[in-house]
């Protein structure tokens, strides 16, 4: 059993444990942390992520980004080129293949050599580990803004190390949310301890004033996740980041569909990360914030798919977060072309022009902050109280009793007991909250909330509402009424 507690980890700990991380493929002996250090201080202001950030939160503006990734060098420059420079992108990623999130370099080999002989991408994002340093320093000098790593893995300690020495300024993830979501078997002790190394990695950067941007992965399982979950998991990876001296952290949040629900959770989830890091002595790190734009079932047809796009577009922009993520309008269909790509963000880019000096702070969203705080609080409250104060401990015992859950997701290490369902104006409410420690005036908000819709709709609340509402938006409505309603 692996003991995890929520303590920076030692350098000369540190360097011990980055003997064996750097033997996971032979790539990982070309990663030297002077040399690296050495890379990062040459890179112009405008490569760097956490500085762009910076500048957009202080400029009350929204980014926007993509998602991007293939096989082989050469082609992943030429897609980030495009991206660049046809579609007004202010960040781009690099999103890993699925072989590398699960630390499968000798298959992610042969897709490479696959994808050389087929002359097109054979995997569904780009082998950063199998490429190496080098080349990953040549995807950073290619381009003209900052380039972020995106991707779903436990154990990203050899994909942190050989993109942090390629010249990457960003990187997403944490021990829970690309646990839980993603996997089905990985104890959660062994993913904590995976990311306090990556984030003392981070750290280590930060010693020598070189600032990455990490950046939890806020919509969790992408599917009715209540605000509460994914502030409540953002905010534990934040602490645990924090404690291993991480200073510039983005906070995510997956667009639910309702506005005002979706705008109080980026208003909150700000203010609550910030609240929850003074309270525990890390008075120095900056928060940013990050809307996914809808990660569930899309449209098949593409008018439709840009009405979900520029929805998102719009909370992004009223709620004022720092950086929105776009969908495109293949999404439906797999993997978009670039051309697709492009327009996702155009599409995105136009709707924040329009609203970028527009507020929305109405005293319905002043009311869901509050919820959402209330909510929030029991659930990080409780994990600290049965972790004796190291949040660490705490999160480990608090999926075991079901004090923290995330519905649908894959992972036995979950209770997944936690059912939500949309009330009567599409805002996600709490049908069955399982284990988790809600207050009674927060159950019986819920339940009232839950009960209007069902009185509209003629029918009891069950679990077919949750079922009609998975699909709902691929169907064309956000709440997935009767037919008769």
């Amino acid at each position: 059993m692996i003991e995890i507690k929520n303590k920076k980890i030692s350098k000369n700990e540190f360097m011990d444990l980055r003997e064996e991380a750097l033997k996971g493929w032979y790539t990982g002996k070309d990663v030297d942390l002077e040399d690296s250090f050495e890379f990062h201080h040459s890179l112009e202001e405008n490569k760097i992520f956490s500085k762009k950030l910076i500048k957009a939160k202080e400029n009350n503006q929204t980014l926007i980004q993509p998602r991007a990734g293939v096989a082989l060098v050469d082609e992943q420059i030429k897609l980030l080129s495009y991206l660049q420079n046809e579609s007004q992108a202010d960040l781009l990623p690099t999103t890993i293949d699925s072989y590398t999130r699960q630390n499968a370099y000798e298959d992610a080999q042969k897709g490479i050599m696959e994808s050389i002989k087929n002359n097109k991408s054979m995997l569904n994002g780009f082998p950063a580990v199998n490429h190496g340093v080098d080349s990953c320093r040549r995807i950073i000098k290619s381009l003209d803004i900052p380039v972020q790593v995106r991707h779903g893995t436990p154990d990203a300690r050899l994909l942190s190390e050989i993109t942090y020495a390629g010249g990457f300024t960003s990187f997403e993830g944490g021990g829970i949310s690309y646990n839980i979501p993603y996997a089905k078997n990985v104890s959660l002790e062994s993913t904590l301890r995976n990311w306090q190394y990556v984030d003392r990695l981070t750290g280590l950067y930060e010693e020598e004033n070189i600032s990455i941007n990490r950046e939890p992965y806020g919509p969790l399982t992408g599917t009715l996740v209540p605000p509460c979950i994914s502030h409540a998991v953002a905010i534990i990876e934040t602490l645990l980041a924090a404690e291993q001296g991480v200073k510039n952290i983005s906070v995510g949040y997956g667009q639910c569909g309702n506005i005002v629900q979706d705008i109080a959770a980026i208003k909150s989830l700000e203010e609550l990360t910030n609240e929850y890091l003074i309270k525990n002595g890390y008075e120095d790190v900056i928060i940013t914030t990050v809307l996914h734009q809808w990660m569930g079932s899309f449209p098949q047809d593409e008018a439709k798919a840009f009405g979900v796009i520029a929805l998102g577009s719009v909370l992004a922009s009223l709620s004022k977060a720092t950086k929105v993520i776009v969908k495109t309008p293949h999404e439906a269909m797999g993997v978009p072309t670039k051309e697709a790509n492009a327009q996702g963000l155009l599409c995105t880019k136009q709707v924040l022009y329009m609203l970028k000096d527009q507020e929305f702070n109405n005293k319905e969203v002043k009311f869901e902050k509050e919820i959402i705080k209330k909510e929030t609080r029991c659930i990080v409250d409780k994990c600290f109280e049965i972790g004796e104060n190291d949040i660490a401990i705490g999160v480990i015992r608090a999926f075991k009793s079901g004090t923290l859950d995330i519905p649908f997701a894959p992972s036995v290490h979950t209770m997944g007991k936690i059912l939500p369902v949309r009330d009567n104006n599409g805002a996600i409410r709490i049908l069955n909250p399982g284990k988790i420690p809600f207050t009674k005036e927060i159950l019986d908000f819920n339940n009232k909330k839950i009960e209007e819709r069902a009185s509209y709709e003629h029918r009891e609340k069950s679990f077919q509402m949750v079922i009609d509402d998975v699909y709902a938006i691929s169907k064309g409505t956000l709440i997935g009424r009767p037919r008769n309603k």
